[in-house]
């Protein structure tokens, strides 16, 4: 049964301000989009905000649902001019993200994703501990050549460890190898969808301009609010069942703890739920390791 909670979602004025009504040239429109389109102006569509509103706030509960119960959620989007906010936007909510481009196989051939992913992170690890001294200049030159290209590939997808929640898109036309591929893996997509791209595929259209920098923006930012309050929701669940402590503490090295209580401000608790969620994902993944290698040892 979903939590039901109060988003703030964009007033109309904050739309019409941001551009989010305006649609492609009328002759290069789709016709599956023609219910939320209200007018055309100028050779354009408009769209309809009305449309637009509802079925944001439609999305908006269902990505605080998934958020609310630990699910993973990544953003996608490879337009030039959505790569910012996309990256600040779903690390500040704690999602994951692909802006360089979609590889075939994310989703469905994720044991090699995995794979080329903890080779980023075992390069960085062993970069920062100096352990690349060992190698001549060039040999060096050549490893961090690779760290940059695993890191474009890569870098938003480093706590992908499983088939992901949901996919939130920009440009539906433009991502649909991506949203084939969460359609085969039965994952919902939610997508800002423009009046030139047909819908299909999409489990949560929120029709809008895909892109203007500005809609673009006023929206992936609604969306990240919504995942926010969801995983600070999960946080505190954790929390009650005495799977997370509470207060958290989070060292953030060694020498440093931080205590973080209930009066701290709400974005500090976020973070703190965050942090905590991570450490009991990997207290998992020690377990799940620790009995394969009883287990190997036991056969042997």
């Amino acid at each position: 049964m979903s939590t039901k909670v109060e988003f703030k979602t964009p007033t109309t004025a904050e739309m019409l301000e941001s551009g989010v009504h305006i649609g492609h040239q009328a002759r290069h429109w789709n016709p599956a989009m023609e219910k939320y389109i209200f007018a055309v102006k100028s050779g354009k569509h408009i769209i309809d905000l009305g449309s637009t509103e509802t079925n944001l706030a439609k999305a908006l509960q269902a990505l605080f649902d998934i958020s609310s119960t630990g699910g993973k959620v990544i953003f996608v989007s490879t337009k030039k001019q959505a790569i910012e906010v996309i990256e600040t936007e779903a690390q500040r909510c704690g999602a994951l993200y692909v802006t360089e481009r979609w590889l075939g196989g994310t989703l469905t051939n994720l044991p090699v994703i995995k794979r080329n992913i903890k080779k980023l992170l075992d390069y960085k690890s062993s970069r920062e501990k100096g352990e690349f001294g060992k190698y001549t200049k060039k040999e060096r030159l050549m490893l961090d050549r690779e760290i940059e290209k695993l890191e474009r590939n890569y870098g938003g997808l480093t706590g992908l460890n499983a088939v992901p929640t949901a996919l939130f898109v920009i440009d539906a036309r433009r991502e649909k190898t991506a949203i084939k591929e969460a359609n085969k893996m039965k994952v919902p997509v939610f997508a800002l969808v423009d009046t030139n791209t047909a819908p299909e595929g999409v489990s949560y259209v929120i029709p809008g301009n895909d892109d203007g920098l500005r809609s673009i923006s006023l929206i992936v930012k609604s969306v990240a609010d919504a995942l926010e309050s969801g995983y600070a929701v999960y946080a505190k669940k954790l929390a009650e069942k005495g799977l997370v402590e509470t207060p958290v503490v989070v060292t953030d090295s060694v020498d440093t703890p931080v205590v973080v209580s209930a009066s701290e401000s709400p974005a500090s608790t976020q973070k703190a739920g965050k942090k905590a969620i991570k450490a009991y994902e990997n207290k998992d993944t020690e377990v799940d390791e620790a009995s394969k290698k009883a287990k190997t040892s036991s056969n042997k």
